[in-house]
């Protein structure tokens, strides 16, 4: 279907002289159109497989530890909440929630005061499988339907108070972002890489977790960028600033890993489950995938061009994710966007 829309599409085919004789009524403009959720999300899982993440922000927390015994041997991840995932576009009302300020021995409660985004790359589950099976990691790849640009919004202050002992609860419930485009595995093709070697000293995977194919192609390479703007910047109009560029290729597991690991013990996935690969960080500035990394949990603030700082989010700014593929040869791919303007709490 995608090789005959492309012949459709392409300059001198039949179609086009029907298109500008029919117009909007065969192509209409994709700014006039209003995209939905592509699929109705039964669960939502949020991976934590970007390793430079986990250290930098393992570094704020446990300098001399920051990641943990069993992050190279297991893929990280906790069930999400699927009822509030939207399509890009949709407004960010900022969470209340417990908070310990610094020197408080008791809680206080109200608005989130370091709200943050994550960069992520979100995978659409087809093919599911029976409760009590598992699906090996080389059949991974038919039951990946496809792959959206993702944002897990995140505030932080509300996480730090409750995290410990099961991790994020309140912090990140509140929306989950996603570009409503589904770029199939097909397309994505061209673009697979090998999965980076493991360092020296680093632990084989457990063989359900291992497969020579997907080690040898089951990586991506996929730009990766966050840009912010604020209410200032949008009244001068100055542009966007961005504030990262990374790489899909900085996921320490594949996504067939986290697909095999996912239903191992028997979990069913359905068509139309969410994944998020967690947040996709490089190893230098400018390729951190998250504001608490950026600013060093806000001991940095970020200068912008409109003469304001930020070390996390305040209201009116807006996230905006982009993502694209390109390669000699071949053409290039992007994602759409993934935005979402944060309103004040109510």
């Amino acid at each position: 279907m995608r090789e005959r829309l492309l012949q459709l599409l392409a300059e001198g085919s039949t179609l086009h002289g029907k298109i500008e004789a029919q117009g909007a009524r065969l192509l209409p403009l994709a700014a006039n159109c209003v995209m939905h959720l592509p699929a109705k999300i039964s669960d939502y899982t949020d991976f934590y497989v970007g390793i430079e993440h986990a250290q930098n922000v393992g570094k704020l927390f446990r300098p001399d530890n920051p990641l943990l015994p069993n992050y190279k041997h297991v893929p990280i991840g906790y069930h999400g909440r699927a009822s509030t995932v939207r399509a890009s576009g949709t407004d960010v009302r900022r969470p209340k929630g417990q908070t310990l300020p610094a020197g408080q021995t008791e809680p206080t409660f109200g608005p989130c005061a370091r709200l943050d985004y994550e960069l992520e790359l979100g995978i659409w589950i087809g093919q599911g499988n029976e409760m009590g099976d598992s699906i090996a990691i080389a059949d991974a790849a038919e039951h990946i339907a496809g792959f959206c640009l993702l944002n897990d919004w995140s505030a932080r202050d509300i996480q730090a108070w409750e995290y410990q002992p099961l991790g994020p609860f309140l912090s990140k419930s509140f929306i989950t972002s996603v570009s409503p485009w589904v770029v199939t595995a097909e397309a994505l093709e061209p673009f697979r890489t090998a999965q980076p070697a493991r360092p020296e000293g680093d632990p084989q995977p457990l063989p359900y977790l291992f497969d020579k194919r997907d080690q040898d192609g089951g990586a991506f390479d996929i730009e990766l960028e966050v840009l912010l703007l604020t209410e200032r910047m949008r009244e001068l109009n100055l542009p966007a600033h961005r504030l990262t560029l990374s790489n899909t290729r900085y996921m320490y597991w594949t996504v067939a890993q986290m697909v095999a690991h996912h239903s191992v013990n028997g979990c069913q996935l359905q068509p139309g489950d969410l994944f998020g690969s967690g947040t996709l960080s490089g190893p230098e500035n400018g390729q951190f995938g998250s504001l608490l990394e950026i600013t060093e949990g806000g001991k940095k603030p970020i200068e912008l061009a409109s003469g304001e700082v930020r070390k996390f989010l305040e209201d009116g700014d807006e996230i905006i994710l982009r993502a694209r593929c390109a390669r000699d040869g071949f053409a290039s791919i992007g994602f759409g966007e993934c935005r979402g303007k944060v309103l004040a709490a109510r």
